[in-house]
């Protein structure tokens, strides 16, 4: 199959799927050498965001805020939830078939023998057409760990890790220690080296200080102060006041707030932000599925969520929800997930369950899903062949004055979302 006679966006993503061995494949050597031929150097800043949780909301609270003070902004994140062209935006909107298209072709052009995963072939086209493109800002959110990733490829003026905590454990580790090493593989040398973790793995400090990384903590370098429906922040002698909260849903989201500041206040010197800006950008991001509340009745919330620091975080925001007379969940997960753990924190918090398939790799059926909630001392389950069919089960089940809640992996929500838009 030749993909310079690819006219879909959907050939040429079906095509990376199976041009690599392995799904995931960290090291940089392969993807560095068609860095090296297509001379991908940014010659603007770049802001790294790493982390195992909050990543993908600080890399849009950013990009907002770049982007409403009038810089162009190429934002690169994963996964996607609905189309590809989420990943890949210029201003918070996602960039068109076309422009996608000859950005795999400048990369296919240039990649001659070497084996690229879909993730390393992804990465190397959205720098090439941010490039091509002429933006004043890259914003590139690691995709999985931080040292071997892709991403990591170039170079930052600013990283921030958002957060460390166990997930993927068969790439970067069983423990925080190892994980939190694998984070710090984010920072440089004599740049701003930000951990918005509160606390933080030794591993990360060591390495930042070993490499000469100008590290930031929160609670010591910077912080934040709420006060009823505003906040301030607050970096060495640098105070911004009055703020409002921000527009994504979740207690969380303000800690996330904070570390897109501090990246903000390391720029200064070459992207000044005005406080209008920042304030506009607060209450005008976006970022859908990261504890999103669907108006209406019953009330919906859709949250991405896929390990136990993630669905810990739901958790505590659906408690301060309003009262609902029943709260059912929408779930599934993939096989290499630590359900157990997430199983753990909420089997509390729901009256009934609909769990469904996931028909992909790594994905498992409703009834095996099921059977691990069984083992768990969970009642009330019932189990479908696809995502799709149990939210169609809550959805009927439920009255209005209940709650449904969708969770446990990108994909979960990605089919929800997808239904949603096809439902009457």
């Amino acid at each position: 199959m030749n993909p310079q006679s690819f006219t879909r966006l959907d050939q040429w993503l079906g095509w990376l799927e199976g041009l690599h061995a392995k799904t995931i494949d960290l090291g940089l050597e392969r993807a560095g050498k068609v860095r090296d031929a297509m001379a991908l150097f940014p010659s603007v800043p770049v802001v790294m965001v790493g982390g195992t949780n909050g990543k993908g909301s600080v890399s849009a609270m950013l990009s907002t805020m770049l982007e409403r003070a009038g810089y162009k902004v190429g934002t690169y994140t994963s996964p996607h939830i609905l189309r590809y062209n989420e990943r890949v935006a210029i201003n918070m909107v996602p960039v068109d078939d076309e422009r996608l298209m000859a950005a795999f072709l400048a990369v296919e052009a240039a990649r001659g023998e070497v084996s690229l995963s879909y993730f390393e072939f992804g990465t190397l086209a959205a720098v090439q057409l941010f490039m091509t493109e002429q933006v004043d800002v890259m914003v590139l959110e690691v995709g999985l760990g931080g040292r071997l990733d892709a991403v990591n490829l170039f170079d930052p003026e600013v990283s921030v890790v958002v957060s460390v905590d166990i997930d993927h454990q068969a790439f970067l580790g069983n423990d925080r220690e190892s994980i939190g090493f694998e984070k710090a593989g984010i920072y440089r040398p004599g740049k701003a080296a930000i951990c918005a973790d509160p606390f933080p793995p030794l591993s990360l400090v060591e390495h930042a200080k070993k490499i000469g990384a100008e590290l930031k903590r929160v609670g010591q370098d910077f912080s934040h102060t709420r006060m009823d429906n505003q906040w301030s922040f607050h970096m060495g002698d640098h105070h911004r006041h009055a703020l409002p909260l921000p527009a994504l849903r979740g207690s969380y989201q303000l800690d996330n707030a904070t570390a897109a500041l501090a990246v903000l206040d390391c720029l200064s010197s070459v992207l000044p932000v005005d406080q209008g800006s920042i304030k506009r950008g607060l209450l005008e991001v976006d970022w859908p599925g990261r504890f999103q509340v669907i108006p209406g009745r019953p009330v919906v919330v859709l949250d991405v969520g896929h390990n136990p620091h993630a669905v810990r975080a739901m958790v505590g925001n659906l408690r301060r929800l309003a009262f609902a007379e029943n709260r059912y969940a929408v779930f599934s997960m993939l096989e290499d997930k630590d359900i157990d753990s997430v199983l753990a924190l909420v089997r509390e918090d729901f009256d009934g369950w609909f769990v469904g398939g996931l028909d992909m790799p790594r994905g498992q059926s409703g009834v095996k899903i099921a059977e691990r909630l069984a083992a768990a001392g969970i009642r009330g389950v019932q189990a479908f062949d696809s995502v799709t069919q149990a939210w169609q089960a809550a959805l009927s089940t439920a009255s209005e004055n209940d709650r449904i809640v969708v969770f446990g992996s990108f994909h979960t929500v990605a089919e929800v979302m997808a239904a949603r838009q096809t439902q009457p």
